[in-house]
């Protein structure tokens, strides 16, 4: 067995669930986490070269998903703007959990693409700013701005969110620094 292919299998058995679940937070649908997983495995292990160490290998998957959930979300918002065209129409099933999850789910469905992703990786994948802004090619202002943006919408479905405030250099909710 070829050392991309003890990887892969590696990431499959350890952190599948976890890859899901970031996945989850992006897009909010369980099947389409599971498919953003997939493509993301074989964006990084189709060609069975570089993905060698376990550690990149994971992070290289994680960019994938995003990248496809982000090119994904562009595609989609086309179709919105010309489905009309087609006669057809309907919207999304929401998943059945628990009220709170149902609140957190929808309101992160309020934020923007880059919105979500950057509240994602900040805070479930716990990223600086600045590690933030380079997997999403932002400058740090951007992404910044994206967070302020964001727990602003967040708080108003939500109520007040504290955020660590390490690195992310935005006036709090409530007012003054």
């Amino acid at each position: 067995m070829a050392r991309w292919e003890q990887v892969l299998d590696q990431i499959v058995r350890t952190r599948r669930r976890a890859l899901v679940g970031y996945a989850y937070l992006l897009c909010g649908d369980l099947r389409e986490a599971e498919d953003l997983v997939q493509e993301g495995l074989v964006r990084t292990f189709r060609r069975g070269r570089a993905a060698t160490d376990f550690q990149l290998a994971e992070s290289y998957v994680r960019k994938a998903i995003l990248t496809t959930y982000l090119d994904g979300y562009r595609r989609r918002r086309h179709w919105e703007g010309i489905r009309h065209l087609f006669g057809e129409t309907g919207s999304p099933d929401t998943p059945s959990a628990t009220d709170a999850r149902l609140d957190v789910q929808k309101a992160l469905m309020t934020l923007s693409p880059r919105e979500r992703a950057c509240v994602v990786l900040r805070f479930y994948s716990d990223l600086t700013v600045r590690q933030v802004a380079d997997q999403l090619s932002l400058s740090e202002g951007a992404v910044k701005r994206y967070l302020s943006d964001a727990n602003r919408k967040l708080a108003s479905h939500l109520g007040p969110i504290d955020t660590p405030s390490d690195d992310l250099d935005v006036t709090p909710l409530g007012g003054a620094r």
